[in-house]
């Protein structure tokens, strides 16, 4: 592999508890999650990203606003969401909400676009999920078009049009690092490829070898346009301890209660702990000591020729204090460990 690496992290701004164990109260939990970004910062990630949701069991809706407080926070690592629900948001809106978080920031903004795999920012700002794919296709278009910073005409069937219309304020990045998320859709990768975004790979369960098609695919689209090939990038699941047993024994409990709390809403199994244990050994589970989690990140980034790898490193009820001691074993033992293990 002599494609350089590069390391994120993402969280929802879990709802965790506190010491009595009491769900936390979410302005707790959104500074909180400024404290993990510094913590990301300081252990030398070179990205941090924060989800966007509009339910209970997570505090970040509005993501451009945690990520304001961390651009005066932190002073190197990039800020972005993972991801902004464009379908249920205005294009122009999103625009300049990035192009004034690259201003606070210095440049370091980026997003990663997507659907949603939750729908409840659907009804709530006014949009039927049966123009969900519709929804989508233009506004993606739409925020395509705006990166540029020129003059804007445009017409579709879920927005107002825009006559030669231009946007503010300026990015100082332009145009400002943007990627498209995928779970697993053809359609979703050539849709990146064709805009000329970065592919952010959602793999929250299964080996990640059963992605190389949709990453040969999105380089083969790429190349037939001519405009160069975009970064290709990962976002998984995970949590580093001291030890492997520690790693599992921390992280077992609030994934399970996390994944069986959505799995009652979508008709899934209840997680049992050998398709657990099963996860960490050979599917999209990061789970475990510095080690461990640098092999596994090593493999996935080889077998898939990546760019970038993110780690997903809230899961629910995990303690805010134990997710801190994970993001300084990640920044200051994995990242290494992996270059080492790539450069081999």
């Amino acid at each position: 592999m002599t494609r350089e690496l590069h390391f994120g992290l993402h969280t929802f701004g879990d709802v965790t508890l506190d010491e009595a164990g009491r769900p936390k109260e979410h302005a707790q939990v959104l500074r909180d999650v400024v404290a993990e970004g510094v913590a990301a910062d300081a252990a030398g990630l070179d990205a941090f990203a924060v989800g966007e949701h509009h339910r209970p069991d997570f505090a970040i809706s509005a993501p451009e606003v945690v990520l304001a407080a961390l651009a005066t926070a932190t002073k190197r690592v990039r800020l972005g969401t993972a991801v902004t629900v464009l379908s249920s948001d205005d294009p122009v809106r999103v625009y300049e909400r990035f192009a004034t978080l690259d201003g606070l920031s210095r440049g370091r903004a980026e997003v990663i676009l997507g659907r949603g795999s939750f729908t409840e920012s659907f009804p709530l700002f006014g949009y039927s999920l049966d123009d969900y794919h519709v929804l989508f296709e233009e506004k993606l278009d739409l925020f395509a078009r705006l990166r540029g910073e020129g003059e804007v005409t445009w017409t579709g069937t879920t927005r107002a049009p825009l006559d030669r219309q231009r946007v503010y304020p300026h990015a100082e990045s332009v145009p400002i690092p943007t990627w498209v998320g995928v779970g697993g859709s053809p359609d979703s990768v050539a849709r990146a490829a064709r805009h000329g975004f970065g592919l952010m790979l959602a793999i929250i369960g299964g080996a990640s070898a059963r992605f190389v098609p949709y990453v040969e695919l999105f380089r083969r689209l790429c190349a037939e346009t001519g405009k160069g090939i975009p970064p290709v990038g990962v976002h998984s699941p995970g949590h580093v301890a001291l030890t492997d047993a520690e790693a599992r024994a921390q992280f077992w409990p609030a994934y399970k209660r996390m994944h069986d709390q959505i799995g009652a809403e979508r008709g899934w199994p209840p997680l049992t702990a050998r398709a657990f244990e099963a996860e960490i050994e050979a599917g999209a589970l990061y789970v475990g000591s510095p080690d461990t989690v640098a092999r596994k990140v090593a493999a996935t980034a080889r077998g898939l020729d990546l760019s970038r790898f993110d780690l997903k490193y809230s899961a629910g009820t995990l303690p805010h204090d134990a997710m801190l001691r994970s993001i300084e074993l990640y920044g200051t033992q994995v990242l290494p460990r992996v270059r080492e293990l790539l450069s081999d």
